[in-house]
């Protein structure tokens, strides 16, 4: 087994904590489980941008400092095939979940699949719901059949499927099953069945999974975060954050990729350049968007969050078709949280949420859907909520130490 080792952390944040009554029942270990680049090892037969959705090494000292200034211990562990073993030796309270995994079928929901078997506590989103997400086509037939708006598309397995009716060139063309942009770029966009079929059997054949092919949506492009549930006031640390459904409705982030490196494509590689780098595409937080565009986007990507069962944050991607009628694209139950950089951090900070907010607003949520902090109303007491489901686990780890 592979040394597990704590990462050195980088210090903690000098803001204070806001003022609430939510308290843990005692101080976790929590054990972070994240893939490193440049630590992870990759199969020698993968495509050329693999690992992309994996963190630095910063992220990972990031995220443990955000959760040790709350009083609690953190260790990282490798999302690797010595989790198991390290998870036995460690024992953490929570882990705080942010794998990509490495290799097969739903490799996101691999790391949640050991966690519920070993009944260890986690955050985000369970097995089934980070295995539907992964796979774009399935989530898109979730939201089709859930009557949410999404782009005609076809998924082709071997390359050689007719043409459904519904698609219309110009079409895109992308791994079914993959994230950060991963096998998107300026050949993804084709106008013809010629470039179709090469570019589909291009997918098949380096990334070994379907294509996805969808209707190409020409309009402005957003990316909307979703945090909360129904019950998140009960257990948020900001609970006067959160409208009466449960969900907080952050700022609109627009990506105006016109003069990307990749224009008309939020590609893999245009995901990967910094403010100031060339070619980098244009992060517009707050976007100006009027009502009621702005609303309908929020209460799509929440309703796009609740097709699929997710729990407790995501990131969803909407684009407006030709007649500027929003279409979701896809979602990530996983969303980034690189500090300044991914997504949803820059989001949350456009509204003044500083890192620590962010992380410890994940973990808290996580934690309360496993009795492990009371909630912050008067109606219980402080005494942590007791579900069968969560009975078991206590007593299941009661009885393996």
């Amino acid at each position: 087994m592979d040394e597990i080792k704590e990462i050195e952390n980088t210090g903690a944040e000098e803001e204070k904590p806001p003022s609430t009554n939510l308290h843990p029942l005692r101080s976790w270990k929590v054990a972070v489980i994240g893939n490193v680049k440049g630590e992870t090892a990759l199969p020698l037969d993968c495509p050329a941008d693999a690992g992309a959705e994996f963190d630095k090494k910063e992220t990972i000292q990031d995220i443990q400092s955000a959760i040790e200034s709350d009083g609690h211990t953190t260790v990282f562990i490798p999302a690797d095939a010595n989790l198991p073993f390290a998870l036995a030796h460690i024992r953490p309270d929570i882990c705080f979940n942010i794998a990509e995994g490495i290799y097969g079928d739903a490799r996101e929901a691999q790391i949640p699949s050991v966690l519920e078997l070993l009944r260890i506590p986690y955050t985000a989103s369970r097995v089934l719901t980070n295995a539907i997400s992964l796979d774009k086509t399935m989530t898109k037939r979730i939201w089709r059949d859930k009557g949410l708006p999404t782009a005609a598309f076809q998924e082709f397995v071997t390359g050689f499927e007719p043409i459904q009716n519904d698609l219309a060139f110009p079409m895109f063309v992308k791994p079914a099953c993959e994230g950060t942009g991963m096998g998107m770029d300026a050949s993804s966009l084709v106008y013809d069945e010629l470039s179709l079929r090469t570019r589909v059997k291009w997918v098949i054949e380096n990334y070994r999974q379907p294509a996805l092919v969808e209707e190409f949506l020409p309009g402005r492009e957003f990316t909307v975060a979703v945090m909360g549930r129904a019950d998140a006031t009960r257990f948020s640390r900001r609970p006067d954050f959160y409208d009466t459904d449960g969900f907080h409705r952050f700022p609109l982030l627009e990506v105006d990729s016109s003069s990307s490196v990749t224009p008309g494509i939020y590609g893999h590689v245009a995901k990967t350049l910094h403010t100031g780098d060339l070619g980098v595409p244009q992060f517009i937080c707050p976007a100006n968007v009027e009502e009621p565009l702005a609303s309908n986007l929020q209460d799509l990507a929440i309703s796009a969050h609740n097709a699929i069962n997710a729990l407790d944050v995501s990131r969803v991607d909407i684009r407006l078709d030709k007649n500027n009628m929003p279409r979701l694209m896809e979602i990530n139950t996983l969303p980034g949280l690189t500090r300044g950089f991914s997504d949803l951090c820059v989001i949350a900070e456009a509204e003044n949420w500083n890192y620590r907010d962010i992380i410890l607003e994940i973990l808290y949520l996580g934690a309360s859907r496993f009795g492990l902090v009371a909630p912050n109303d008067n109606s219980i007491k402080g005494i942590p909520v007791q579900i069968p489901e969560l009975i078991q686990i206590q007593r299941a780890q009661k009885n393996s130490r």
